[in-house]
């Protein structure tokens, strides 16, 4: 790596972009400035919370930017008084318009969670894990004015395993782009990293959330339901309906069904899980949680209560 250090503003807000911030801040460059979401109202309290990112940066001294827009000509001024070198944007939640990508010297990267042109978009952790995909990863990126659409500088790929989580998968994936990130850098500074266009006809695009999203259709192929109930924790939980309530349910997997049954009914319960049919195979649930209670094994829910011949909706 040149003997110059580089002079980086990173920009990021939630637990994914932290591991990369610490990374830098543990390397030789300097980040002169850290760019994140306005605080936000949390917790039963409503009270304004700083992002994981505010939190770290502040826990180092750093100079904190927290502008509702990039669009603003006084924003972008001061972005460019700062002379970075290199912008570095992880999961940072605001457009960069053409003005602040052409700022630092050396561009505007970006660290995306899923192996490009597949996922672009607002919830590639999420969308690889429902489409059922074997293998996700993080890009480094050249950014542009479009969509995730950059050159790409540098891709490690990670497998999926068959119990990840969205928020396992989510954590693996933000020390790997940290990883990522650092490999990159020394290409970056010398020129010597190769910037390769995105295959277009490759692009899948993995949309936001929809609460909607979550319910359960009973219907479906237990494994369909299974990928659901991993893509959505902890956000914002499969959910199905017992007795008029819903039911949260936070682990499942696809089984075998020992019998035909109409699908959502549940064909056996033990300390392994409460079996219910689906479309195709049975869903066994080993987590899940009634309203005003906790999260609860399986096993525990049971001590309480028997749920034989129910039919979940």
């Amino acid at each position: 790596m040149p003997s110059e250090p580089l002079r980086i503003v990173y920009a990021g807000t939630p637990e994914f972009a932290v591991p990369a911030l610490q990374a830098l801040i543990d390397s030789p460059h300097e980040v002169v400035a850290v760019y994140t979401q306005p605080d936000r109202p949390a917790g039963r309290g409503r009270k304004l919370r700083a992002s994981p990112v505010k939190q770290l940066a502040l826990a180092h001294d750093l100079p904190v930017e927290q502008p509702t827009s990039l669009r603003d000509e006084q924003a972008q001024a001061h972005l460019a008084d700062l002379r970075p070198d290199l912008m570095v944007v992880a999961a940072y939640g605001l457009i960069l318009p053409k003005a602040v990508l052409e700022t630092p010297r050396l561009g505007c990267i970006n660290i995306h969670a899923s192996l490009l042109p597949r996922w672009r978009g607002a919830a590639p952790i999420q969308r690889a894990i429902l489409a059922g995909d074997r293998e996700t990863g993080v890009t480094i990126m050249q950014m542009d004015e479009g969509l995730d659409t950059g050159a790409m500088l540098l891709k490690r790929a990670l497998p999926i395993a068959e119990d990840d989580t969205a928020a396992s998968l989510h954590d693996r994936l933000a020390v790997l782009g940290a990883e990522a990130l650092m490999e990159a850098l020394p290409g970056i500074m010398d020129g010597s990293l190769e910037a390769i266009p995105q295959n277009e006809a490759e692009a899948t695009y993995a949309a936001k959330l929809d609460k909607a999203e979550a319910r359960i259709d009973w219907q479906q192929p237990a494994e369909h339901i299974a990928r659901q109930v991993r893509a959505f924790n902890p956000w914002p939980v499969a959910q199905a309906e017992l007795d008029g309530q819903p039911l949260r349910i936070w682990e499942a997997r696809a089984v075998d069904c020992p019998a035909q049954a109409e699908p959502g009914t549940v064909v056996a319960e033990s300390a392994e899980g409460i079996d219910v049919a689906a479309g195709e195979g049975c869903l066994r649930i080993t987590r899940l949680q009634l309203p005003g209670g906790k999260q609860l094994p399986a096993a525990t829910f049971l001590n309480g209560r028997s749920l034989a011949g129910k039919r979940l909706q």
